[in-house]
């Protein structure tokens, strides 16, 4: 089976100002580069569609999604935090992102895909429940694990997230629901300042320091990640795959290669292979210097495509 590569022109019209990091330029550079290795001719591609209101409310609470739904500007910019605003394409887009995590779930579980990779913004994992935060507005893949166990029937889900920030929405929506576990690895003490110490026995949170490199980041995932991933024994992975903790990523201060996340990809895939029938679904999430996004990128999906 091949890899699916889900997105839609629509991630590409939000926009919140030509010096927002956060831009669609992102995925410009991501598909340039798997264009440029070679690699996008071997996936097979799919729209996103929008996600429901019944998929957002798994995970969101209805009054939030209405919330959002009020705030879409007919111009201009609406902020929903200091870091999070809403151009009038803002709304179609974050449907979108979440639709494709949705999409990705069925096509993975359905065996129409190996796995899934979902090119879309804006991220998510900083999303909580009642609460759009860093450039997050519905926590795209909390939507996907809640349709994977609630439309699939699936009782263990892992998250792993190597995104440079703390997935706080993702640990806040599962806190309290040990069917899902959450290993995540991010910078500390940095943005959102929190994880550090409220983790539990399914929440696996590993605060690392600035400079880290990817020597510790594999030594972190070796010893934190994979055994407790052992012990959990999911039914399926997701990965919230952030890139801004690249070496030429001026968002934060880690130290990572190309290499490292390829590494890290290939402990995914075996956990995966071992306890879930091989069944993946990543979706972006940050990485924002665009040349190092896009090799980065390409690097998760050739291990994943196995190419």
């Amino acid at each position: 089976m091949h890899t699916a590569y889900i997105n839609h022109p629509d991630c590409l019209k939000h926009d919140m100002g030509p010096l927002h990091p956060e831009c669609p330029g992102r995925l410009q550079a991501i598909d340039d580069q798997l264009i440029a290795s070679g690699l996008l001719h071997y996936l097979r591609h799919y729209d996103a569609p929008l996600a429901t209101f019944e998929q957002l409310a798994r995970v969101h609470a209805p009054q939030y999604i209405e919330s959002v739904r009020a705030a879409s500007p007919a111009e201009g910019l609406a902020y929903l935090d200091p870091d999070t605003a809403m151009n009038p394409h803002t709304l179609n887009a974050a449907l979108r992102a979440a639709g494709a995590v949705v999409l990705a779930t069925d096509l993975v579980i359905e065996r129409k895909a190996e796995n899934a990779f979902c090119a879309i913004r804006p991220p998510g994992h900083h999303a909580e429940s009642a609460r759009a935060m860093g450039f997050c507005i519905f926590n795209n893949v909390a939507v996907g694990v809640a349709h994977a166990m609630a439309q699939h029937g699936l009782q263990r889900v892992a998250i792993v997230d190597f995104d440079v920030h703390h997935g706080n929405g993702t640990e806040e929506i599962f806190h309290d629901d040990p069917r899902v576990m959450l290993c995540s690895t991010f910078q500390h003490p940095f943005y959102p300042h929190c994880g550090a110490d409220s983790g539990n026995d399914h929440i696996v949170n590993v605060p690392l320091p600035a400079g880290t490199d990817g020597e510790a980041f594999r030594t972190a995932v070796t010893e934190r990640w994979l055994p407790a991933l052992e012990r959990f024994r999911p039914e399926m992975v997701f990965v919230s795959a952030g890139f801004d903790a690249h070496w030429e990523d001026d968002m934060a201060m880690f130290k990572l290669k190309e290499a490292d996340y390829a590494w890290v990809t290939q402990q995914i895939k075996n956990v995966a292979e071992r306890f879930s029938h091989g069944r993946i679904v990543s979706a972006l999430e940050g990485g924002y210097e665009l040349h190092a996004l896009g090799r980065s990128v390409a690097a998760h999906i050739k291990v994943l495509s196995g190419l």
